[in-house]
């Protein structure tokens, strides 16, 4: 009999081994992205030197900006590929972890989760979310992005799970654990992708 233990980690593995295995072809397809914009959005609600963990880092992209501007950075992702090249780029260790795998308490005056939760179910999102509660600091900041839409299954070699403003709400009402800061829909960044659209957050721990 199949259980919902086996049932995430097939959905979770068959994603990562995605990743695995398209590494490279992921890391130059994101790497030069422009991001700046973002980044500074969510810089802004930061103290100065602020410890920042990039939650599923993909290429390093962003670690390695906040590393520039001085920020204490710890990034981690759950491909083992994607950890390699990305302490390439970066010149620091990433971490090996599962989103699931989370357990700081208090630790990160910010998380950074760009397009990288939007690969977990519903149940799982909302777990992890917890934990992330959990890890920042009274009052911290988390910046997360999904494509936007109501679509959840698996669509070229990965899970999905895409946002909607009205989605994102139900959720943060049943976590009753961040409240929102700015929520905005934005164009892709990467070449000759502008057509897709993503929900980007900007939320609150409410802890103090």
């Amino acid at each position: 009999m199949e259980t919902n233990k086996t049932k995430e980690r097939e959905y979770v593995d068959i994603t990562l081994n995605y990743y695995n295995v398209n590494a490279e072809a992921f890391c130059s397809g994101t790497q030069n992205a422009a991001f700046s914009e973002h980044q500074d959005i969510f810089l802004k609600c930061l103290p100065p030197k602020a410890s920042i963990l990039d939650f599923g880092c993909g290429s390093g992209r962003d670690s390695k900006a906040f590393l520039l501007k001085g920020y204490d950075v710890e990034a981690i992702d759950g491909s083992e590929e994607l950890c390699r090249l990305a302490s390439e780029c970066i010149g620091k260790e990433v971490k090996c972890c599962k989103f699931q795998e989370l357990e700081a308490e208090n630790l990160y005056d910010g998380i950074w989760a760009c397009a990288s939760m939007l690969h977990l179910n519903m149940t799982d999102l909302e777990a992890v979310m917890k934990r992330i509660d959990g890890a920042l600091k009274p009052s911290g900041i988390l910046y997360t992005s999904f494509k936007y839409g109501e679509c959840e299954g698996f669509r070229n070699g990965r899970y999905f799970n895409d946002m909607t403003e009205e989605k994102m709400k139900l959720l943060l009402k049943r976590l009753k654990t961040f409240k929102i800061e700015k929520m905005w829909r934005t164009s892709d960044v990467r070449p000759g992708r502008s057509e897709e659209k993503w929900l980007n957050l900007l939320l609150r721990t409410k802890k103090e």
